[in-house]
């Protein structure tokens, strides 16, 4: 399953152990999260990751109604963009922990925060542009509501044990592909002002802001998530009027996802964050193309 490789390349990003160890054995990914004190996960970024924070926003961009949500524990829909957990879920189920909750979620109370939260939105992008053409957070925001759970976290545990938390927890990032999707492509004022070279370099920059923004409010350990191949999403073939993938928009991720690594190694070596990419684009495109080494038969995908 895919699942398995993202939570393994999450936890690696920590625990620096090989993935073929962690992905085997879950009993021994929990042992070396505690030994490493993991504490818990703080997530950003869009649809990818947000668990229902969108559910008290403004906007049409949403997953609480059917048919999202019909694995989901009860079959229900709670705002997440899919039909059951989401990658952040399966990687806090697999250390041990309850699905990462939404922080805007009314029933998420002050015990609960030291197992984490959600501050995603689907909708939002690096450019907070993307954010505000469907009504959603921008990082910016995301990450002022981050201040609200530091805050609420103190009173709870105490400034000391707090900051440890916050040092100790897994920063993860996952945005990127609305501002291509439904921005850039869609809407013209970037198109206006950037070519796509420009638009990735622009990307590539805000994307730097933010991780950087993230060392500031306390962050030590830092998962960012590439872009998938774009271009092989069933909506854009569909719109192309293509059976296959559209290698125009697939090079555009490519090269962006190249930015990202550069910039992770950057601030590991400048400012010494702790980073991992996690390769999204080269997961999917193996799952494509060998569809039965993941538990897939061709006629799913």
């Amino acid at each position: 399953m895919l699942i398995v490789i993202f939570v393994t390349l999450f936890v690696t990003a920590t625990l620096h152990q090989p993935p073929s160890v962690i992905a085997l054995d879950v009993h021994l990914l929990r042992q070396l999260a505690a030994k490493h004190n993991v504490t818990t996960m703080l997530v950003f970024g869009d649809s990818s990751v947000d668990p229902g924070n969108n559910n008290f926003l403004n906007t049409d961009m949403k997953g609480n109604f059917p048919p999202y949500g019909g694995n989901f524990i009860n079959h229900k829909s709670t705002g997440r963009l899919c039909d059951g957990l989401l990658a952040p879920d399966f990687i806090a189920e697999a250390m041990g922990h309850p699905p990462i909750p939404a922080f805007l979620d009314p029933t998420l109370t002050q015990a609960d925060l030291p197992r984490g939260a959600s501050f995603a939105s689907a909708g939002s992008g690096y450019d907070d542009l993307t954010a505000n053409i469907s009504n959603v957070w921008s990082f910016s925001t995301q990450a002022n509501y981050f201040l609200h759970y530091k805050i609420h976290l103190n009173k709870l545990v105490g400034p000391l044990e707090s900051s440890k938390m916050i040092k100790n927890a897994i920063f993860l990032l996952s945005m990127g592909t609305n501002d291509f999707l439904q921005n850039y492509l869609v809407d013209f004022t970037r198109q206006k002002q950037f070519t796509v070279e420009q638009y990735i370099d622009f990307l590539s920059s805000r994307m730097l802001y933010d991780a950087k923004m993230l060392r500031r409010l306390g962050a030590r350990r830092l998962v960012v998530v590439g872009v998938p191949p774009m271009g092989c999403m069933p909506l854009i073939k569909y719109l192309r009027g293509q059976k296959t993938c559209v290698d125009q928009l697939n090079q555009i991720a490519f090269s962006f996802n190249s930015k990202i690594i550069k910039n992770l190694e950057l601030l590991q070596s400048k400012i010494g964050l702790k980073t991992i990419y996690v390769d999204a684009y080269s997961t999917i495109q193996e799952a494509i193309k060998n569809p039965r080494k993941f538990g897939e038969s061709t006629d799913q995908l």
